[in-house]
């Protein structure tokens, strides 16, 4: 298989000058080369870990292509909608491989008798099926419609194209960037369902509100060099919110797995109990979490965050004459560390 030809361009470093086109180049240049280097080791099909890195490099793309959507001027074959598409792939896989570690790991070790039995003839089931799709996974990159996507976006990274906006200054624009998307998760019905739900609804409004998390974190992690502390701090507080979330939701998409592959008449009370313990630790501090989003003094907290980057932060003397602490900034000498992708 023929590999990247592109060499990677030194990082641009954060100061007042560095403008939108120059750290969007750099940020999609990072999420393409995080997926391209995943490739071989996913096609060898040694570890999941390959795999579930290169899902989240092509989501983390698909965020950087939506943020920068302003600033960049890309060919069709590298759109939004090619990137999604192969996310979907690749996450048809992954899903696979997480339930299966779970049945494995978390569950098994669990059962007895006749219970593990049943769930044994659902994981051969599983990784049955998950060898079928490992084959379209294998197909899709193998294509030549996915040669054609890398040539794209080697070629735009070697001479990028951009919209007169690309010129500005990133700084001044970060609240204009930022701002849209947590007024769009601090709106989202999420926050009003209980921990004690009831309804299939009220449990999609919450899977929604995971992928909203989701989205707001890749986004947020993307300006993370631009912001002080509590910035950093609120980027994690999101992906253990996410992360809650997310164990809420695998739970679901098990259950549903076991349906479809258990005989009509299994009983397994020991595997369902275990199940429904999950879903109770998942949302354990849910109902004081949203709470303190739905405080009008944390919302407003979070905007105000987001209208001061660090590099736009001047103390000011007090009426006293004394200079408040300096707020957390980032120096102008340090280049961009664009965060790992390693991360969920």
């Amino acid at each position: 298989m023929k590999h990247s030809n592109h060499q990677k361009t030194q990082t641009p470093s954060i100061t007042p000058s560095l403008t939108f086109g120059e750290y969007a180049n750099a940020v999609i240049e990072e999420q393409y080369c995080s997926i391209i280097k995943r490739e071989p080791k996913v096609l060898a099909d040694e570890s999941p870990e390959h795999l579930h890195q290169m899902r989240v490099g092509t989501r983390r793309l698909r965020t950087a292509l939506q943020v920068f959507s302003a600033a960049i001027a890309l060919p069709a074959i590298a759109s939004e909608k090619q990137v999604g598409a192969l996310a979907r792939v690749l996450g048809e896989l992954r899903d696979l491989d997480v339930q299966i570690a779970d049945l494995q790991t978390t569950y098994r070790p669990q059962l007895k008798g006749k219970e593990k039995d049943l769930l044994d003839d659902t994981i051969r089931d599983l990784k049955k099926e998950r060898r079928q799709v490992f084959v379209t996974v294998e197909n899709t990159l193998q294509r030549s419609r996915y040669r054609n996507f890398k040539a794209a976006y080697e070629q735009w990274l070697d001479q990028p194209q951009f919209t007169p906006l690309a010129q500005l200054p990133i700084v001044t624009l970060l609240p204009d960037l930022l701002s849209p998307l947590l007024s769009e998760l601090l709106l989202h019905p999420g926050w009003l369902v209980s921990a004690n739900y009831a309804s299939d609804a009220e449990g999609e409004t919450l899977h929604n509100l995971r992928k909203a998390f989701k989205h707001v974190r890749y986004q947020a992690e993307f300006f993370a060099p631009f912001y002080g502390e509590p910035f950093r701090q609120w980027i994690n507080e999101i992906k253990s919110l996410q992360e809650k979330l997310g164990k809420l939701q695998d739970s679901h998409v098990l259950q549903e797995l076991l349906a479809a592959h258990l005989p009509k008449r299994a009983e397994l009370p020991t595997l369902q109990k275990s199940i429904q313990h999950t879903r109770k630790d998942a949302l354990a501090d849910w109902d004081d979490i949203r709470q303190k989003y739905l405080d009008p003094a944390v919302r407003w907290q979070l905007h105000q965050m987001l209208l001061t980057p660090a590099l736009l932060s001047h103390p000011t003397p007090d009426k006293n004459g004394l200079e408040p602490p300096a707020p957390a900034k980032t120096s102008a000498e340090t280049s961009v560390k664009l965060l790992s992708n390693t991360q969920k």
